[in-house]
């Protein structure tokens, strides 16, 4: 079972990075609705900063994304969800 933390309507979630050599690894803010959905249908997630994964670890093993943390705290506005 994916652990997360609560941070209003917004949960921290582990994502890893695989674009450069699986060594970039961060905790990822993602809309507490999303993680829900995905731990029952197993769909991917987005999150602030636009990283897509289906969630699988620990947050609480991972450095928050600093870009997902900027968003989050009103530094950078958030990226439109392109469908």
């Amino acid at each position: 079972m994916n652990q997360t933390q609560s941070v209003g309507a917004t949960q921290v979630e582990e994502q890893a990075v695989l674009d450069h050599g699986d060594h970039e690894r961060y905790s990822h803010y993602v809309k507490k609705n999303k993680i829900v959905e995905s731990a029952v249908m197993g769909n991917k997630v987005v999150a602030l900063c636009g990283k897509v994964w289906v969630p699988s670890r620990d947050p609480k093993k991972f450095p928050v994304c600093p870009t997902c943390k900027a968003i989050y705290e009103g530094f950078i506005p958030e990226p439109e969800e392109t469908n």
